[in-house]
């Protein structure tokens, strides 16, 4: 027994050696160097970036999601209230009304100035303002004469008249009883249902406005008129237009011993359309 524990106790240290060679390696990574600390960092600074990049993004899009869906159920609404509101219209047979804005009408259009039914008209020649109605369904205009007598001047024919004006007619007043003459330029012939008869026609530097422009009238009593002057279709044609809804839309002229143009308002009255018959 002695040799063979001896052999043992001599075989012990190669048994321990042999033991200690067959250990495995540790699994402990070697310590890391400050250089490849930094690199490892910074590589997970940059993933995570990337990271909260796509998830912001991804947010934006869901909430503009969110926006179209909203606007679409709007849409959606809107079309059923307006499909709604058409089966109404179609159920009482009615047509849809529609509203168009009306243009504002200029002072002058294509360069013709705009008057109004009843406009103030200035004669420099015999010194006064008088109202005038404005008639594009009269061919010649007329001027409220009485007392025409013709006679002969240097081998023409002329014509001497006086106004013809009722008590509250508007004018420079020392004009109404003053003899007016001018050559005749031409006769109208006027057929009436008492008969037919000839009226001289003379012609007359006349203002409107603007407007100064030599104007044909016939010579004729108008004093059951409301208007001792009648502006008719010959005189507006290239330069004026009418707008019947409107009047007095130019300043009246002054003369030497009239009243000043800002109390030309107290002078004038609204025109009616059932105005005595022109």
């Amino acid at each position: 027994m002695r040799p063979r524990i001896g052999w043992l106790m001599a075989g012990m240290p190669l048994l321990l050696a042999g033991c200690a060679m067959n250990q495995p390696e540790s699994n402990e990574p070697p310590p890391l160097s400050e250089a490849t600390f930094d690199a490892r960092i910074a590589e997970l600074q940059a993933s995570l970036t990337q990271q909260c990049d796509v998830s912001n993004l991804e947010s934006r899009q869901l909430d503009h999601h969110q926006i179209l869906l909203s606007n679409v159920h709007e849409v959606g609404s809107l079309l059923r209230a307006l499909r709604s509101d058409m089966a109404e219209i179609e159920a009482r047979n009615e047509e849809p009304v529609i509203i168009r804005e009306e243009c504002e009408v200029a002072q002058v259009m294509d360069d013709k100035t705009l008057l109004g039914r009843s406009e103030w008209v200035g004669f420099p020649a015999i010194g006064t303002y008088l109202k005038a109605r404005i008639d594009s369904g009269a061919n010649t205009s007329s001027l409220s004469a009485t007392d025409v007598t013709r006679f002969e001047r240097d081998g023409e024919n002329w014509v001497r008249f006086k106004l013809a004006l009722n008590d509250d007619d508007v004018v420079v007043d020392r004009v109404r009883d003053e003899w007016i003459e001018a050559p005749i330029q031409r006769r109208v012939r006027i057929v009436q249902a008492s008969g037919e008869e000839s009226r001289p026609v003379i012609s007359l530097l006349m203002t409107l406005g603007s407007i100064r422009e030599n104007v044909e009238f016939t010579l004729n009593d108008r004093t059951h008129l409301d208007f001792p002057v009648l502006l008719g279709r010959r005189f507006m044609m290239d330069i004026a237009t009418i707008d019947v809804a409107q009047t007095y839309l130019h300043e009246r002229p002054e003369f030497p011993g009239g009243e000043p143009a800002d109390q030309a308002a107290d002078d004038e009255v609204a025109d009616d359309q059932d105005d005595k018959e022109e």
